[in-house]
């Protein structure tokens, strides 16, 4: 089955209308992260502090996503999620009000981090849908799964495209309270027509027939994913930190959100190929290569002294990113207790988020001292990170697949021994009330 047709097949599962609610209602959290910046930034003349605001938006979600995704594994995501946008959606409103009203510092951060510790996490929480959506395939499940989380990977990256992108088209037409107050919009919009939409019924333990959570979720290997996602978060943030300092340095800062975007393009392009990828290439070997792809692409940033420069290395660095995500998010889904996914997923976006905070903290005052050059050493430095623990993770994550192959394997024999049992003895029964 080629590419295409496995996301024709998977897309017709669901129809388009999930596909565009499901994507349209994680553009707000990316472009909530740039906006708060340049609009604390701008306000206060300090990127150290719009970084504080855009960085306290960010942990407060990684806090708050996953309390959500824990509460909709028993619950299902529908009321859940509702509550989160509208909360989220009144939060940026308010960010945006104390910002022009010329509150302190302090209030401003708090604020960002409110508005952040509701908004949805709308990416993570489709992927806990597909499991069940793709599980009348049968035997194409599993081919289906790995299209969905593909195009998942795809669909978070073109987000991070379009939304920094809207982000700074709204602050050149309008200002940046404009395009904050955008992002709330939208989020009370497309982010209830997700909690809305008939597949949050498909989620929550009364859904799915696990009526008891079983197993640990908190493991080693669930750690060091999660720290995986925290050093390419911190990858978002200190790009995204260097590329304001640049492009303000140039005398076109209006221009940050669009050269960011960039980073998305070839993203979404590696993130979509990588259903192509053979299975023999395992999870863990993908993660470490796609890892040292993000060395080997991020290093150019320290030599960058133009926006023309900034936006060729930008999307090259694109292309290892979405497959290294992918990769880390599969195993995620595959190392932990079934009825767990929702906060499993929640947890590394919140990671994400986390490493969004940190690079753009580090990388904002790291900027303010010595220039766009010291918040790209963040980058390369997160990056570096990231093959450590990959070369670390090699034999534990293939064990822990391994082992979870043949659990899979172990159940599935089971259940059709079971079902063959139950035939021999229907059939049996037809026969004894038959007469002689």
């Amino acid at each position: 089955m080629s590419p295409l047709t496995t996301y024709r097949r998977l897309f017709g599962l669901t129809g388009s209308l999930y596909v565009a609610v499901a994507f349209l209602g994680r553009l707000p959290m990316s472009m909530s992260q740039i906006g708060t910046l340049l609009l604390v930034a701008t306000a206060t003349d300090s990127y150290g502090t719009g970084g504080a605001a855009a960085g306290a938006l960010a942990v407060a979600n990684a806090v708050g996503s996953p309390l959500a995704g824990g509460i909709a594994d028993r619950v299902g995501q529908r009321s859940v999620v509702l509550v989160q946008s509208v909360l989220g959606a009144v939060g940026l409103a308010a960010l945006v009000l104390l910002t022009d009203a010329g509150a302190a510092d302090g209030a401003l951060v708090a604020a960002a981090a409110l508005a952040g510790f509701f908004i949805p996490q709308v990416g993570p929480l489709a992927r806990v849908r597909w499991r069940p959506i793709t599980s009348p395939a049968g035997q194409s499940q599993g081919r289906l799964m790995s299209a969905a989380f593909s195009y998942e990977g795809a669909a978070d990256e073109a987000a991070f495209v379009l939304g920094p992108a809207l982000v700074g088209g709204l602050v050149a037409l309008v200002s940046p309270g404009g395009a904050l107050l955008t992002a709330s919009v939208m989020l009370l919009v497309f982010g209830s027509a997700f909690a809305l939409h008939p597949t949050a019924r498909l989620t929550g333990r009364a859904a799915t027939g696990l009526v008891q959570a079983g197993g640990r979720l908190f493991t080693p290997l669930l750690g060091g994913l999660l720290l995986a996602q925290m050093f390419v978060g911190m990858l978002f943030g200190s790009v995204q930190t260097g590329t304001t300092a640049l492009t303000d340095q140039a005398g076109h800062p209006e221009v940050a959100g669009l050269v960011h975007a960039i980073l998305g393009i070839g993203s979404v392009l590696a993130g979509l190929a990588t259903v192509a990828l053979p299975e023999r290439f395992g999870l863990e070997r993908r993660v470490l290569v796609f890892a040292a792809g993000l060395v080997v692409l991020s290093t150019p940033l320290l030599g960058v002294d133009s926006i023309g420069a900034l936006v060729v290395v930008v999307l090259m660095l694109g292309f290892a990113v979405a497959p290294y995500m992918i990769s880390v998010f599969t195993l995620g889904e595959r190392l932990v207790p079934m009825s767990r996914v929702g906060m499993a997923m929640t947890l590394l976006g919140g990671a994400t988020g986390v490493g969004y905070a940190l690079g753009s903290g580090i990388a904002g005052r790291a900027a303010d001292a010595d220039g766009y050059g010291a918040a790209f050493v963040v980058t390369v430095g997160a990056t570096v990170a990231a093959v450590v623990l990959a070369l670390l993770g090699q034999r534990p994550v293939r064990r822990a697949l391994d082992a979870a192959t043949a659990s899979a394997a172990a159940t599935a024999a089971a259940d059709a021994a079971a079902a063959t049992e139950a035939a021999r003895d229907g059939l049996e029964a037809d026969r004894a009330g038959q007469p002689g």
